[in-house]
Parts: structure tokens; sequence; C-alpha cells
């Protein structure tokens, strides 16, 4: 009977996870690997130590950088520390929006935070700087930036789940036949 709730628990946890890396505050990855664990605990799995540390180690690393990569993103399409520090600020805004927000907080984090560092910087640097459409799209490049990083991370994300739910299930049919 345990073995059963187990495994019940085991199968929402791993549909949980792969719903949320997509949806905004379900922690997809790491859902995912606690079913991976409650499969682990029945009488008919048995995961092997390693495979349980890797997994475990890639899970955090994962959820770690689902967080960085958006301001990675920001930075690496030329934005300035105010882009990736507004991209990860919109990031947590956004968690609190809702579904959309987690997609659109990034964005317009890292676009604003751009704007407002162009915007000084023409003020340190007098009118010699760049026209306010030049700023524009330098703010946008750096938000797309974000949008980029965040699509990546949650690629990441499925992945990561994905091969733990391929995992759970190709167990419980080896057990079963």
């Amino acid at each position: 009977m345990v073995d059963i709730l187990l495994l019940i628990a085991g199968i929402v946890l791993i549909i949980m996870g792969l719903l949320g890396c997509v949806l905004p505050v379900i922690p997809g990855p790491p859902l995912s690997y606690v079913g991976i664990l409650l499969l682990h605990f029945t009488s008919w799995v048995d995961f092997s130590t390693s495979f349980l540390i890797i997994w475990l180690v890639v899970v955090i690393a994962v959820t770690v950088l689902d967080y960085v990569i958006p301001a990675w993103g920001t930075k690496k399409f030329g934005g300035s520390k105010w882009g990736v520090w507004g991209s990860i600020l919109g990031l947590l805004v956004g968690l609190f929006a809702g579904g959309i927000g987690i997609f659109i907080g990034p964005f317009v984090g890292a676009l604003v935070g751009e704007l407002i560092y162009q915007k000084r910087k023409k003020n340190r640097e007098g009118q010699a700087g760049m026209s306010g459409g030049q700023q524009f799209g330098k703010s946008m490049k750096a938000a797309f930036g974000a949008f980029i990083g965040l699509i990546f991370g949650i690629v990441l994300k499925l992945v990561v789940s994905g091969i733990l739910a391929y995992s759970f299930f190709k167990e419980i049919i080896l057990a079963i036949f």
C-alpha cells in the first residue's frame, strides 16, 4: 500500500515538475527530482546512489542557472549592469504577476534598466551621446537578450525534467514487465 502511495505521489510530482518548467513559481526540476526519490523509496525500483547524486547536482545547477541566465543574456546582448539588475528584478516581479509576468518581467526589467542607464549616461556626457532612438534600440537589444536567456532557461529545465520523467516511467515499466 505504501508503494502505491509513493508511486502516485511520484507521478503527481513528475507531472507538476514538467508543468513547473513553464509555469511561474512552481520549481519544475526540483519537483521532478523528488518524484524520482519517491519512486526510489518503493520496493520496486532502486536507483543507484551515483544516479541520485548526479541528478541532484544537475537539478541544483539548473535551478540556480534559471535565475542567472536571463541576466547573462542581457549582458551578452550589450546590456549594462543596470540592464542585468533590471532583468533580475523584472524576473522576481514577474513571478508574482502570473504566467505572462515571468516572460515579460525580465524583458521589461532589462529595458527599463537600460533606458535609465542610457539616460544617466547621456546626462553625464552632456548632449554628445546617443540619440533617443539609439538609446532605445540599444535598450531593446539588451531586453531581447533577457528574453532569449529566459527561453533558454525554460528549455534547459524542460530537458532536465523530461529526462527525469523518462527515467521515472522507464523504471515503472521495467518493474511491471
